[in-house]
């Protein structure tokens, strides 16, 4: 009798034991993940796509924790050192090749399928690829860049719209609209915003194309061990010259009216803008905005690109989960769903192709375009890229206030030589 209780206690106890120990054995693994607390409708879009993977399945779930955009990067350098990474990161296209640098991220080859590849834009691959020629990241958008322009302002002067890449304008026709457009401007106006009011990245995202387009760089290319003979060679010293003159003639300030007004309220008829200016432009300007196409200095046009990327740290214990995530985030629907909200240019080119805004004619085209047929330049692939950044910045300001341009260039030139060869 005192055998028969004690099986009968076992088996209560493995009863009550076995629904909990496959209980456990199907809780999903959890897989971290930090993002940066960008605009409201990202954060949204991103949170509501975590959601809904969470949910689709139940091997992983992703647990997430949002950083300040500010201070992000600071914050993952901090965590690389001290060994607590997450899995999978979230970073801007400036800081790719300093996480490749540091060890912090893994290729991605093995993991991207074939049909994903090939339907990623390009310059998404281009950026997110070392000199190693290994794949570190995917994002979700790229950015556009180009010429907002004032159709009727445009035409009141009498000055050609290019249509497409075939029929940029040359740095003779660029000079000339230039001159043209300045006797139709208001009094309170001028010809072109240079968008002097944004910080940080944005000098070195939006001029470098135009010193490429002159036949210059930022830097030594092929080994990026210099930037002396490349950010001041003659070719930058005639491309800053040209753009310190732009405010010298008073074509354009770095003290506007009102720089987020200035051009839909007419005062400007055109701004140099990114992607994210067209929702605004297009409400303040309908059938009368125009997006016009990089200028081609003489080496051809140049347009900036790049987007914040997704990775998946070394340190990551379950890249597959990470993986997972990613492939889910990169889904057509998502990108939809994030591109909604932030305006950019979907990383997809069935997608694009399928949205009339970026098929032929459509008030985006010119973007589609310039990222799929290599007119967008990946920023360049060196650790030093924040200081080239910094140093962009610099000269920028540099030469807004009058400076003499090739000593500018030799200080910038100096500085960031100075950093490659702290990584030496």
């Amino acid at each position: 009798m005192k055998a028969l209780k004690v099986l009968v206690l076992v088996a209560i106890i493995v009863a009550i034991a076995l629904p909990m120990s496959v209980a456990a054995q199907d809780d999903p693994t959890e897989v971290t993940l930090w993002y940066h607390s960008g605009r409201e409708g990202e954060r949204t879009a991103l949170d509501d796509i975590i959601d809904s993977f969470n949910e689709s399945q139940g091997e992983w779930v992703i647990t997430r924790t949002e950083i300040p955009e500010g201070s992000y990067n600071d914050n993952v350098k901090a965590a690389s050192v001290a060994g607590e990474l997450p899995c999978v990161l979230d970073f801007d296209g400036p800081f790719i090749m300093n996480y490749v640098y540091s060890g912090d991220l893994i290729p991605l080859d093995e993991y991207a399928s074939d049909e994903l590849l090939s339907d990623v834009l390009p310059s998404i691959i281009a950026q997110g690829t070392y000199t190693d020629g290994m794949l570190y990241s995917f994002g979700q958008f790229d950015s556009g860049l180009g010429l907002w322009g004032n159709r009727a302002m445009l035409e009141e002067a009498g000055v050609r719209i290019p249509e497409g890449l075939e029929d940029t304008w040359t740095y003779d026709e660029f000079s000339a609209a230039l001159d043209a457009l300045a006797a139709v401007v208001p009094e309170d106006g001028y010809v072109i915003d240079l968008k002097m009011n944004y910080t940080g990245e944005w000098s070195a995202y939006a001029f470098a194309p135009w010193l490429m387009s002159f036949g210059g760089e930022v830097i030594n290319r092929d080994g990026y061990d210099t930037a002396d003979g490349y950010l001041n060679g003659p070719e930058a010293v005639e491309a800053f010259t040209f753009l310190q003159n732009l405010f010298l003639d008073g074509y354009t300030t770095d003290s506007p009216v009102d720089p987020d007004a200035d051009f839909m309220e007419g005062r400007v008829p055109l701004s140099y803008c990114g992607h994210w200016c067209y929702n605004n432009y297009k409400d303040a300007l309908g059938d009368d905005l125009v997006l016009i196409p990089q200028p081609d200095f003489g080496y051809g046009a140049v347009t900036g690109m790049g987007s914040w990327n997704w990775g998946i740290t070394s340190t990551c214990e379950v890249p597959d989960g990470a993986w997972a995530f990613i492939e889910y985030a990169m889904g057509p629907d998502n990108i939809i769903l994030m591109t909604e909200e932030n305006g950019a240019v979907p990383a997809r080119v069935s997608l694009l192709e399928a949205d009339e805004r970026y098929a032929e004619g459509g008030d985006l085209h010119i973007y589609f375009r310039q990222l799929n047929e290599g007119v967008a330049i990946p920023r360049a692939a060196t650790v030093v890229y924040p200081t080239i950044s910094s140093q962009m910045e610099t000269i920028m300001r540099a030469i807004a206030n009058g400076e003499d341009v090739r000593t500018t260039l030799d200080e910038a030139v100096a500085e960031i030589d100075t950093a490659i060869a702290s990584f030496e």
